[in-house]
């Protein structure tokens, strides 16, 4: 009996319709088919039963075979697809492979009909095979990683509801616990006295109440016998005997720490990033609010009549808390967003002074805070002073809180040298001068089993709400990245000792450079863009008493007319970087566009990495970080105005 072909023809012709099942049968295969030669045929051919092979002419009056292809591919059947067609063309023929086609042929060579049916429908079998077998695959795939996700670290355990006792305790509750499974067994207390008291009742009861009903699930905490803290979640199910009363519960406890620490570290990073947020944001618009302050008192001794010592003071005032709110903005950026600090060379006994000063105003009384800082002799390092201040601030807090009934805080300095000996004890050491900051306590100390471990990510041994683990981590590795190292030494009721190497530098003598006078113009135009006026006013002011011509703009649309209709005239546009509608960053590409020479100075309350490259990469070549005095402000517009003019690129 031949084999039976069932046979989809996408044809208008009937005449041509009965060559091709013609050409078919004397293949040796009994056809079944249908012709269609519309969309709505086609489909209801595709609904009606399931098809072998599709042959379509390429051009019908109201179909065509691009369209039955597709109507295929929507619905993704993968049917071996062959064009006949008396008038396609080599190039419109390879379109219709590329696009999803088998094969095609004329129709004046339909001697080739029957092999390629019979190659399309091998390869069709093959693609279906190949299709299940990769599906198979992601489907065993899926399972492994559900059941490696779901098998952590546990233990098994059968326990009998009735004599309450446990019948059964695998060995994992040792690793787990720290504590013998044999005891946990013999005596049922033994197991209730490791858990968390707060959570000790709560789980007693559900145990033996929900078990029996097979919904036990609780999540719970053990502290182990050095003090540790361990998450548990623990599940249970009943066993019936054969009048399906409960007579045991089977169950697994699985440890949870691991999970819980990152879900907590996860909390905190996203309030970190929140305050990071937060902080940008108030960042931007204080330095917004400092920057006319600062200039002002800059601009104001020049309109008024000679002023006297004390209102010169005044002014000075003004102008250092302005400065002193510029740096509090940079060091709140430093810390919630992780920005790279300034390093430079510096004494450390600056850095301390000010950590002693903040202690003695916010510690106990009872805790006395003692120093040893010499006046001078120390060596200077290069350093992050705010990082540094972290450091000092955590070693200091951590102090504090090790002595809760009060105690003694001292805290020395001294320059040394490490020799090869130190080196070998210390891996992160190398041989050479140091500063050494001593921090010393007469607190409760750290037990041997936890001084390998204080260093370690979320370790502490604090209170739930009390310490998160990360002071000691975060000041090892500000220590490690200004290339030092840290010892510690502690004793259990005795207080514990911090000391922190910092690396020394040879410094030269710089000779003070003698202050110029405010650099003044000759009359060039000067393009001021800053959506806040009371910055449009003081640089207008400031570079108008300078003998500087200016126009301003509220934003990036009329910096463009403005810039449009005196381009002539304008020979630097001195633009804010965050301003709505438009920003700073599009409008300089427009003026570039209108101008590859136009000169730029950008302004902004905030700076980053990202911004700096960003305002690079279109050419500018200057940065103004908002608040600035009056002498930045000249001097940034002298020198981009000395520059050569940019060239674009």
């Amino acid at each position: 009996m031949p084999p039976r072909l069932q046979v989809l023809i996408v044809e208008d012709s009937e005449d041509d319709m009965l060559l091709v099942v013609r050409e078919i049968r004397r293949g040796g295969y009994e056809v079944e088919f249908e012709r269609v030669d519309t969309p709505v045929t086609m489909q209801a051919a595709l609904d009606r039963q399931s098809w072998d092979v599709v042959i379509a002419d390429y051009t019908l009056p109201a179909f065509s075979a691009p369209a039955a292809l597709q109507l295929l591919q929507q619905q993704r059947r993968d049917l071996p697809f062959i064009i006949v067609s008396g008038t396609i063309g080599e190039e419109t023929a390879v379109a219709a492979m590329k696009a999803g086609a088998h094969d095609y042929l004329t129709k004046g060579n339909l001697a080739r009909l029957v092999p390629a049916i019979e190659r399309e429908m091998r390869e069709a079998e093959e693609r279906r095979k190949r299709n299940q077998a990769e599906q198979a695959l992601r489907e065993s795939e899926e399972r492994f990683r559900q059941l490696a996700e779901n098998i952590p670290e546990s233990v098994f355990w059968m326990a009998d509801p009735i004599a309450r006792q446990f019948l059964y305790v695998s060995p994992a509750y040792e690793r787990i616990w720290g504590r013998s499974a044999e005891n946990s067994m013999t005596s049922f207390q033994d197991w209730l006295e490791a858990i968390h008291e707060e959570d000790r009742q709560q789980v007693q009861t559900a145990f033996f109440e929900q078990g029996l009903r097979g919904t036990y699930d609780r999540e719970y905490r053990v502290i182990r016998p050095d003090g540790s803290l361990c998450w548990i979640r623990d599940r249970g199910f009943p066993i019936r005997d054969h009048a399906g009363i409960p007579y045991r519960v089977v169950g697994i406890a699985e440890d949870m720490t691991d999970r819980k620490l990152v879900e907590a570290a996860l909390r905190r990073a996203q309030r970190l990033e929140s305050l990071g947020t937060l902080a940008s944001g108030i960042a931007h618009d204080f330095n917004n609010l400092l920057t006319p302050i600062l200039a002002a008192t800059q601009l104001l001794p020049l309109k008024l009549p000679p002023l006297d010592p004390r209102t010169q003071n005044l002014f000075k005032l003004i102008e250092d808390s302005a400065k002193r709110g510029a740096d509090l903005v940079k060091q709140i950026l430093a810390f919630a967003k992780g920005m790279e600090g300034k390093r430079v060379p510096l004494e450390i006994r600056h850095v301390l002074l000010e950590v002693m000063h903040v202690a003695r105003q916010t510690f106990p009384k009872n805790i006395e805070i003692i120093a040893d800082i010499p006046s001078q002799g120390l060596w200077p390092i290069t350093a992050d002073a705010t990082q540094l201040h972290q450091v000092f601030m955590n070693l200091y807090v951590n102090a504090r809180d090790a002595m809760p009934n009060g105690g003694k805080l001292s805290l020395s300095v001294s320059n040394v040298q490490v020799d090869e000996s130190c080196t070998r004890l210390n891996l992160e050491a190398q041989v050479g001068a140091y500063v050494v900051i001593t921090v010393t306590d007469t607190g409760t100390g750290i037990p041997p089993e936890f001084l390998d471990r204080i260093f370690d990510p979320f370790f502490t041994t604090k209170e739930v709400g009390k310490g998160t683990g990360l002071g000691l981590s975060t000041a090892l590795g500000i220590v490690k990245s200004h290339g030092g190292f840290i010892k510690v030494a502690s004793e259990v009721g005795q207080g514990t000792e911090f000391k922190v190497f910092l690396p020394a530098v040879e410094t030269l003598a710089i000779a003070p450079i003698p202050e110029r006078p405010p650099l003044t113009g000759q009359g060039e135009w000067i393009l001021v863009v800053d959506d806040e006026a009371l910055i449009q006013q003081v640089a207008q002011t400031s570079l108008e008493e300078h003998q500087y011509q200016v126009l301003v703009a509220n934003d990036g649309v009329e910096a463009i007319a403005l810039y449009a209709e005196h381009k002539q005239q304008i020979q630097l546009v001195l633009m804010d970087m965050m301003m709505p509608g438009m920003d700073g960053l599009t409008t300089i590409r427009t003026l570039r566009r209108m101008n590859p020479d136009v000169r730029v100075v950008m302004m902004s309350g905030l700076s980053s990495n990202g911004q700096l490259a960003a305002i690079a990469e279109i050419g500018v070549k200057a940065f103004l970080p908002k608040p600035y005095t009056v002498k930045e402000l000249l001097s940034t517009v002298q020198n981009v105005l000395n520059t050569e003019p940019i060239q674009d690129r």
